[in-house]
């Protein structure tokens, strides 16, 4: 059943402190939770608004309205003409169960999952769709690009699957599994490198690539003298 309060605790903000919650009710009327996700480099901070409809779209879903504490931020003008939604505050939330978005996959599943995802991205600007699975204790949490009209608010395969996760309570990450039809390499950009190494410094990040192949690889080791929540003159709150 959803809770505001406990969803509130999936928030990830570790350098304000300012947590924001938002649900998304879809046409089939699947309930998407998003949460504040941080980064020590605050432009790549996901908004708990685009973090929802980002999780709604990515689950082949279309979203038909939102609720969040504040209807009068200034972002929600902007997504509420992109993709038509109502918008509503929490207390008009109806009672209901959030969609189940985890999957239980064999290895050998998880590459022709990645493939069939790839009909999950909303790619209208690039033509260039790109699937993501991270793996988690609980299950597997699938993530694909969304892009809209306003090309700097689409975000990556990696970060909406981290963003999804978080939002679901899911903490704790073991690996990431992405893929692309196309391209001379499935690697990550440098801002997904960047929100990868926040919340799995080390772990293993496999690539499948258009050729067939695949690589491995760590995340340290993809972003190199990173920059840390330990180079800030504060401390992170979690």
């Amino acid at each position: 059943m959803m809770n505001i309060e406990q969803l509130k605790d999936s928030n990830y903000v570790p350098y304000s402190g300012k947590s924001s919650v938002a649900v998304v009710k879809s046409v089939a009327g699947n309930y998407y939770p998003g949460v504040r996700v941080e980064n020590v480099t605050f432009p790549l901070t996901i908004n708990a608004a685009q973090n929802a409809l980002f999780t709604c779209l990515s689950e082949k879903e279309r979203p038909k309205a939102i609720y969040v504490e504040d209807t009068k931020a200034n972002d929600l003008e902007f997504w509420r003409n992109e993709y038509n939604v109502w918008v509503y505050p929490h207390e008009e939330l109806e009672t209901g169960d959030l969609k189940e978005i985890l999957l239980d996959l064999q290895e050998s599943e998880i590459k022709s999952t990645l493939k069939k995802l790839l009909d999950h991205a909303v790619t209208e600007n690039s033509d260039f769709p790109v699937s993501a699975l991270l793996k988690t204790p609980r299950g597997y949490v699938s993530g694909v690009n969304i892009e809209c009209s306003e090309w700097s608010l689409g975000l990556c395969a990696e970060r909406v699957a981290i963003g999804k996760a978080l939002s679901y309570g899911i903490k704790d990450f073991e690996s990431i599994y992405i893929h692309t039809r196309s391209g001379e390499y499935s690697s990550p950009c440098g801002a997904c490198r960047q929100v990868i190494y926040e919340h799995m410094p080390h772990n293993p990040v496999h690539l499948f690539h258009a050729d067939g192949t695949r690589s491995k690889h760590f995340s340290s080791d993809l972003l190199p003298y990173s920059f840390r929540s330990t180079s800030l003159n504060v401390n992170a709150r979690q």
